[in-house]
């Protein structure tokens, strides 16, 4: 009996095994490449502006998320944890991928205006207070998921902590289909939008080169505007459909589970709900690395550390030529950086 129910608690224990060793890694990639990109628009002065503010808030706000997501999978086992403590490993988490969601969406209706509007925008609200803007952006959802802790729970005097009991069923629903939902479908609309406003303006640039070069063919600046084009329909498509897809079937089997608890495996249903953040968190990382803006700092640093290596490579090779080494090392050195060698 010992030995079967030992048994029984290792093939317990091994599915959050295996769901911790996947959060984790995913949490420390998470936490890393935010680092790196706000590090990037920080140490870049061009960068300071209004679009900039918003972008780092965003990043702030997954880099927290991303600190958060280990403790996800927690939230669905029973435990003996008190109040405060409970509360806190539950609500925090919700907090922070309900800010990334204001974040995100501040981000892209910040977008869809300098698009939409590109000689009216600075007029609108969103940038002419921006620290109002970023202060709703992050109270708002802190209201919201401190709901529970205002009184809205199922905590009794004897309750184990768990998520049935700090979060009900309506406040839930709430939630995923009051907030959640409308925000990932509001930004897809804002995307569509934007799409649409660079295929116009693509057309009204072709129209005026055409006009130009009358009678040839489509120029190598079409061909190029109409592949950059046809890069970001492709993006956008790809991160909805790898981020966002996952995101809302993990909210969905979330609410079949709550509607009936013997729907689907407990553990698989951590999967799906560890998977589904981690995609969510995934979409502001992607956003950053595609502006090359947000980078620019770091390729200038590598360049300059290549240029420094270079450089040292050289310096060796003129001591060895001097030592009694051929000059065909030095000047290859000099080839390498873009000047000729020096006349003997």
């Amino acid at each position: 009996m010992e030995n079967s129910s030992g048994h029984a608690g290792a093939q317990g224990s091994s599915p959050m095994r295996f769901i911790f060793w996947l959060s984790g890694p995913l949490s420390l990639f998470i936490i890393l490449a935010n680092l790196f990109i706000i590090l990037g628009i920080l140490c870049n002065r061009k960068l300071h502006g209004p679009a900039s503010w918003f972008f780092l808030s965003l990043l702030s706000a997954d880099l927290l998320a991303g600190a958060a997501l280990p403790f996800i999978p927690r939230m669905q086992f029973e435990d003996s944890r008190g109040y405060h403590i409970c509360f806190f490993v539950h609500v925090a988490p919700n907090f922070l991928f309900l800010a990334l969601l204001a974040n995100l969406l501040v981000v892209h209706y910040e977008k869809y205006l300098c698009i939409s509007y590109p000689l009216h925008f600075h007029c609108f609200w969103v940038h002419r207070w921006v620290p109002l803007c970023l202060l709703l952006t992050w109270v708002l959802p802190l209201l919201f998921a401190c709901l529970p802790v205002l009184g809205w729970n199922h905590w009794g005097p004897s309750s184990n902590c768990s998520y049935h009991q700090v979060f009900p069923t309506a406040y839930l629903y709430l939630e995923i289909y009051g907030f959640l939902i409308p925000s990932i479908l509001a930004m897809a609309f804002m995307s569509i939008q934007v799409l649409r406003a660079a295929r116009h303006q693509l057309q009204e640039i072709k129209k005026v080169l055409r006009s130009v070069n009358q009678g040839q063919g489509p120029s190598e600046l079409e061909q190029q505007l109409e592949l950059r084009h046809a890069k970001c329909i492709a993006s956008l498509s790809l991160i909805f459909l790898v981020c966002w897809v996952p995101y809302v079937a993990g909210l969905h089997v979330s609410v079949l589970a709550i509607q009936n608890r013997s729907f689907i495996d407990k553990y698989t249903l951590l999967i799906l709900t560890c998977v589904g953040s981690s995609s969510a968190a995934v979409v502001p990382i992607t956003l950053g690395f595609c502006n090359r803006q947000y980078t620019q700092f770091w390729r200038e640093v590598v360049a300059k550390g290549c240029a420094g290596c270079r450089a040292r490579c050289c310096e060796r090779g003129e001591a060895g030529r001097q030592q009694g080494g051929t000059s065909q090392s030095g000047a290859s050195c000099l080839q390498a950086e873009g000047g000729a060698p020096a006349p003997s």
